[in-house]
């Protein structure tokens, strides 16, 4: 019987494996992650073109931290299956703290399915993303509708993806699928290392608005960086709906 806790993802008949497909390019596709995810990040995180503008990764990024990272997010994405799993009797899907997967992967003609990059959506904890709220941190969401819950994404392509529209449409598979309806999520706030113009512009895309940008406010790798700041709210969307 079909899990209805699983509704948008689609699941892979063949493995079992739930995944979303991205809106526009059908070809591409958001999974869980995978052990040999690990080796397939070393490449892309020692490149110049990806580091540089994320500030957790450790350079240069070695099969220890390659290993560690699969290993804490398969435990986490376990959990979370589980949760989905336990609840399959409600036919009403409810709603989470989380979005159970965050790979990508292009499908090529003949099925295989290539790790090309990472997304993921949770609580902000930035001082300037919590700005004006009040709050010094986010632990747990509140489900407040009248104050609501901050998000925050992380997200990384190969750079030989770059300039396709697959992040822009990543990002918006995300929100739309998973994240508005599974996840009650109306408002996000994200960080870009200054200078990158494109994740700004991905953004903007998507209906995200430039805030501002912060001087020397992110100790990237033991360098303090500037940072661009983007926000999206549910009810500025509704708006211009109407």
């Amino acid at each position: 019987m079909d899990n209805p806790q699983l509704h948008p993802l689609e699941v892979n008949p063949k493995t079992g494996e739930p995944f979303l497909r991205l809106l526009s390019h059908k070809n591409i596709i958001i999974t869980p992650t995978r052990l040999d995810d690990g080796p397939a990040r070393i490449p892309h995180l020692n490149d110049e073109r990806i580091y540089r503008w994320l500030h957790s990764p450790p350079h240069p990024y070695l099969p220890e931290h390659a290993e560690w990272w699969v290993n804490h997010a398969k435990q986490t994405e376990d959990k979370w299956f589980a949760e989905l799993k336990a609840a399959r009797d409600d036919p009403t899907p409810k709603i989470v703290d989380f979005c159970p997967v965050g790979s990508i992967r292009e499908v090529l003609e003949d099925g295989t399915e290539v790790f090309i990059g990472s997304i993921v959506i949770h609580l902000a904890q930035q001082p300037w993303e919590l700005e004006g709220t009040g709050r010094l941190k986010q632990e747990t969401p509140r489900r407040d509708a009248g104050d609501p819950d901050i998000w925050t994404f992380g997200d990384w392509l190969a750079p030989s993806h770059h300039g396709r529209g697959i992040m822009s449409d990543a990002i918006q598979t995300v929100m739309q699928k998973w994240a508005i309806p599974r996840m009650g999520v109306r408002r996000i706030v994200v960080t870009a290392i200054e200078g990158n113009a494109g994740s700004v512009r991905v953004f903007e895309k998507n209906g995200f608005a430039f805030r501002k940008t912060i001087a020397d406010v992110l100790n990237v790798r033991g360098t303090m960086r500037s940072v661009h700041v983007v926000e999206w709210r549910l009810e500025d969307e509704a708006k211009m709906v109407v």
